[in-house]
């Protein structure tokens, strides 16, 4: 097998990170796009010892659970790479890939089908995009980067996005190409010359439907021109409550640059989530599907059981959404987050929703946790880190102290199974494990355990 050959396979799975695989002889060939049952001519794209990688070039036979109907790009890309699959058949096989994450890490033997909650939105549920301007035949646009590279292509249908940024979108590349020819023609940024001018388009929504939009340039060099034109835009649609320009010279996979500057309307979102009031920048981090994210945040409450005048640790806290939820009936929520700007704005909003009984500590969660322990008495903790999972001296630490119940909600099955494994060597046993559909239309999978101690 080697590089550029067509061969015509039969997938047999799907695995965790959303593709299907196919066995030739010794080899197994990871496909993207592709679906269980779908009998396939794939060209081979790289070669090494024990597998290989192929991407679509034609289906011989769809398999039951593909939507012939849906105009599907066989790209390798990691955007809708659920999408050709009709929505039960998604839940179904990420119940399946969970399950085998648990048993081949964590060695748990689960019996019973992993229940899934399916979203209530299914398209159109993302409250926040950044997509890549792209120049293609004198015309801007925005598209979308493809797996591991910086080359970008665009798709006429998106279908995460809301509808109410992909109405602001159309409007503004439609306006910013108004200038197609002039003086003032808008140009876009190459990463690879790293000249051109207009890098990134971030656009916000909040539940009531205004709208946030941050358009990130190379230089100050249009920078005039560009504010002049976004004022207008800002007049011209009344759903927009704010409009940022940000320059950002360095580098690198950053979204943002350093300077953020707010031309038109508040410098925030409002957004609330179980009666609290957050606001929303452009950077801020918000979860991106609202519907899904407070039927997880009141399972993780259910999962704590009763927690009234209970200390509880939120680590991981980010800007500390499930601390403050957890302090309206929590006797103490200790949050524990890295990043100094979050912090920050967990303080900021705690003090607004006059919360009290919240705290935000600066710093790693494997250096902060030891004195937190040492100077509170910590009944129950609750993590939610980032994919990488948990330090193993944290769980250390956890079980050191006799912590009764660790509720642990994890984006990647794969690092909680072996943080899971590891909580097992100390006593606690799996009491409840449930997934959530957070991102439906892709493989990702937002998991949901409670573990407590024997």
């Amino acid at each position: 097998m080697k590089v550029n050959d067509i061969l015509n396979v039969k997938i047999e799975k799907l695995v965790f990170g959303g593709e299907g695989i196919s066995k030739h002889g010794e080899m197994v060939i990871f496909v993207p796009m592709s679906v269980p049952g779908d009998e396939l001519s794939i060209k081979i794209i790289s070669v090494k010892k024990t597998y290989a990688r192929g991407l679509i070039q034609n289906i011989l036979k769809p398999s039951k659970d593909r939507i012939s109907t849906e105009k599907i790009t066989f790209e390798d890309y990691s955007g809708c790479d659920f999408a050709m699959i009709n929505y039960d058949s998604q839940i179904k096989y990420k119940s399946q890939i969970l399950k085998d994450v648990m048993k081949r890490i964590a060695k748990l033997d689960i019996d019973e089908e992993i229940y899934i909650e399916k979203s209530s939105d299914i398209f159109n549920y993302r409250n926040k995009v950044a997509e890549p301007f792209v120049k293609i035949n004198g015309e801007i646009k925005t598209g979308f980067f493809k797996k591991k590279t910086h080359e970008i292509f665009t798709s006429d249908k998106v279908n995460l996005r809301s509808k109410v940024s992909t109405n602001i979108l159309e409007k503004l590349l439609k306006k910013l190409n108004n200038y197609k020819g002039t003086k003032h023609e808008f140009k876009v940024f190459n990463d690879v010359t790293n000249t051109g001018f207009l890098k990134t388009c971030v656009i916000r929504n909040n539940e009531a439907g205004d709208v946030m939009l941050a358009i990130v340039v190379n230089t100050r060099s249009t920078f005039k021109f560009l504010k002049k034109t976004l004022l207008e835009f800002y007049e011209e649609n009344k759903e927009i409550k704010s409009i940022y320009i940000s320059v950002k010279n360095k580098i690198d996979n950053v979204i943002f640059g350093e300077d953020n500057i707010n031309i038109a309307g508040k410098p925030y979102l409002f957004e609330n989530i179980f009666g609290i009031n957050f606001k929303i920048y452009p950077n801020s981090f918000f979860q991106i599907n609202k519907k899904q994210t407070i039927k997880l945040y009141q399972e993780a409450l259910n999962f704590l059981g009763d927690y009234n005048n209970k200390n509880v640790i939120d680590a991981f806290s980010g800007t500390g959404t499930i601390a403050m939820i957890m302090a309206q009936k929590a006797k103490k929520v200790i949050g524990l987050e890295l990043v100094p700007e979050s912090v920050k704005s967990g303080i900021t909003t705690s003090k607004e929703n006059k919360i009290n009984n919240v705290e935000f500590i600066v710093g790693k969660v494997e250096d902060t946790i030891s004195k937190v322990l040492e100077k509170n008495k910590i009944d129950y903790i609750v993590f939610d880190p980032p994919r990488k999972g948990i330090e193993k001296i944290v769980l250390d630490k956890v079980n050191e102290n006799n912590i009764k119940r660790v509720v642990y909600i994890s984006c990647d099955p794969t690092t909680l199974a072996r943080d899971i494994a590891i909580l097992k060597e100390y006593n606690y046993n799996l009491k409840f494990i449930k997934g959530f559909d957070m991102f439906p239309q892709t493989h990702h999978i937002e998991t949901l355990v409670l573990m407590e101690k024997e």
